[in-house]
């Protein structure tokens, strides 16, 4: 059989292999891609048991289907794909399709796929309720803000033959600027959007070059790009502030040493916010640290949410908030020793236009 006997199967968002009886791959959609990190032409220079980790179950489901001329169907693996490291768990079913050339096609179905689409769409209906939260929540901080510098400004005039209290005026207008900023920082995923074409690796060195600037001692960070993937359509600055919020975040978790690592590489057929997009961004923003405490795993991206206590709580949340207005995801998975980032965002020109009507009817706050 010839590729083109497969063509069909690149539409699958399931992954999807044409396998040899001894494990040699003959052809892998592009779904493949992202569950097992490599690219589909990297893919057919390996075997089966270069690709998975542990391979055992799979080869015998291989042998067994094409024994018996009949599927073969494990419910519930956990895997590995061994380019990436990442655990998942598959049900996996293995269908001979021609017995005589021992060739079978084995699909790999995620098991938390379902699981996640239930929890973005959780996450997306409280990231709307937050963000109407914070909105609410800031113009009223704001509104007493203005008349508490003003206030502190008129007593400062009349203290003037008073030095040894003028510092207290000067701590009521500088705590007033340091609420304003924050406030400010709260109101910002509200403010209008500048959509132009980006390269995301630009975005990617200036903030490298900030964190390495403010911190330079036992800091690494490395890079790991796909330098083919296209330019996209958004918001420079917010990927800018996204990508920035993710890198401080897990420099102040290593407490400013150890390794950074920033990934970037391209996902085939992804389904983010029920849209199927042939073409995805994935970024990746890895670090060596601790990791993430249990008791806020499940409500990291919250508002005022922190495992710092110097921390305010907004830097995942207004990170969200970008992501998802540039109509991509945003999760992590972490460990003692690595914590991963992975923003999805979309390379399409109708992005363009989409924030373009999102700006026409965003008021900045």
């Amino acid at each position: 059989m010839t590729t083109q006997c497969y063509a069909g199967l690149e539409l699958l968002d399931t992954p999807v292999l044409i396998v040899h009886g001894d494990g040699a791959l003959v052809f892998a959609n592009p779904a493949c891609e992202s569950q097992l990190s490599f690219s589909q032409r990297e893919l057919l220079r390996h075997s089966l048991q270069e690709l998975i980790s542990p391979c055992e179950a799979v080869q015998q489901a291989l042998a067994t289907a094409l024994e018996h001329n009949a599927s073969y169907i494990e419910h519930d693996l956990e895997l590995s794909a061994v380019h990436s490291g990442q655990l998942l768990h598959f049900a996996v079913t293995v269908t001979p399709i021609d017995v005589q050339a021992r060739l079978a096609l084995i699909e790999l179905r995620p098991l938390d796929q379902q699981l996640k689409i239930v929890n973005e769409e959780r996450r997306l209906l409280q990231h709307q309720a937050n963000r109407e939260l914070i909105r609410n929540l800031a113009h009223e901080i704001k509104n007493p803000l203005g008349g508490i510098r003003g206030a502190a400004q008129l007593l400062e005039h009349e203290l003037q033959n008073k030095p040894e209290l003028k510092e207290y005026t000067e701590v009521i207008k500088e705590e007033a600027l340091r609420l304003q900023s924050l406030v400010d920082r709260m109101l910002a995923p509200h403010r209008r959007h500048v959509a132009s074409e980006v390269n995301i690796h630009e975005v990617l060195e200036r903030v490298r070059s900030i964190a390495l600037a403010e911190y330079s001692q036992g800091l690494s960070i490395r890079r790991d790009y796909d330098v083919s993937l296209p330019a996209m359509v958004a918001d420079k600055e917010q990927l800018i502030q996204v990508v920035l919020n993710i890198v401080k975040n897990a420099i102040q978790a290593m407490k400013g040493e150890g390794t950074l690592t920033l990934r970037t590489r391209v996902a085939r057929q992804v389904t983010l916010a029920r849209k199927r997009h042939a073409l995805v961004l994935k970024l990746q923003i890895i670090d060596d640290g601790p990791g993430i405490p249990d008791d806020i795993r499940d409500h990291l991206f919250y508002p005022l949410v922190t495992g710092r206590a110097e921390g305010t709580g907004l830097g995942l949340t207004l990170a969200q908030a970008f992501v998802h207005q540039h109509g991509g995801s945003i999760e992590f998975d972490s460990r003692p020793g690595q914590t991963c980032f992975t923003v999805l965002l979309p390379f399409i020109q109708e992005q363009a236009r989409a924030l373009a009507s999102t700006s026409s009817g965003a008021q900045g706050g």
